[in-house]
């Protein structure tokens, strides 16, 4: 049985483009209690969730490198903002290093963000944005702006000594910084946003890979690696419980 998500997702304004990849919201209409996996995408996400017995909770998930298992959600809504990596260091201000694949539970008010900021999406998006720019207090180094503009504009088909070249910066100082805010390497997070991006694919059935993968056999070990699963179990997302194969846009 379908879960019946509702799903909305909005850029950031420009001026946060390098910090925020979107701002979303997923509302589960059914009363189904069906578990659901989410895939690592390379992300640092803050949540607002709300149940149906009107329970409220905030918290955060640093970047994770496997699939977590979520409790069944009936009835319920999520508001999130999904950050690049560096939003660690520049609006979190904290290392997610000892969080990996864990989320963080945190204080009602945190951010100034409360339960009524979920009765309205839109009003929850433009308080969002007027928050991560207060919590900003400085300029972002443009070695790791381009870092990450580099690994999502290649779909992770690119090389770490590639961008070492690009950046100016020696791949050993980028995975120090990798390791003390995120708790991975760069190669580590190279890999997470090419499974990421083959998540289209393997939507639409094409289990053979489409980017720089050695052959089907390598593709088909990252896919069980990233998502537990093996690519034909991913294709078919029984009662969607790959909630970003649900709601990925078919076009």
């Amino acid at each position: 049985m379908k879960t019946e998500l509702e799903y909305i997702s909005l850029p950031p304004q420009e001026c946060l483009s390098h910090l925020i990849e979107s701002i979303w919201m997923v509302r589960n209409h059914s009363e189904e209690s069906v578990e659901a996996i989410v895939l690592p995408d390379g992300k640092i996400d803050l949540f607002l969730f709300l149940d149906q017995k009107g329970q409220f909770e905030i918290f955060i998930s640093g970047i994770c490198n496997e699939p977590i298992l979520k409790q069944p959600f009936p009835k319920s809504v999520m508001f999130a903002i999904s950050f690049y990596p560096t939003a660690a260091e520049y609006v979190f201000k904290r290392s997610f290093a000892d969080s990996l694949n864990q989320k963080i539970i945190l204080p009602p008010g945190f951010m100034e963000f409360c339960r009524e900021d979920m009765q309205d999406f839109d009003a929850f998006y433009k308080k969002a944005c007027r928050t991560i720019q207060s919590v900003l207090t400085g300029p972002i180094d443009n070695r790791k702006i381009l870092l990450f503009d580099l690994v999502n504009r290649s779909k992770g088909e690119i090389k770490v000594e590639a961008i070492a070249s690009e950046t100016g910066w020696n791949s050993r100082g980028i995975n120090r910084y990798f390791r003390k805010w995120l708790g991975i390497t760069l190669k580590s997070y190279i890999d997470i946003i090419k499974f990421c991006n083959s998540l289209k694919q393997l939507k639409k059935g094409n289990f053979y890979p489409e980017l720089n993968y050695a052959d089907q056999s390598h593709f088909i070990r990252a896919v069980k690696k990233f998502s537990g699963s093996k690519p034909n179990i991913l294709r078919k997302n029984d009662n969607d419980r790959f909630i970003q194969l649900t709601t990925l846009s078919d076009e």
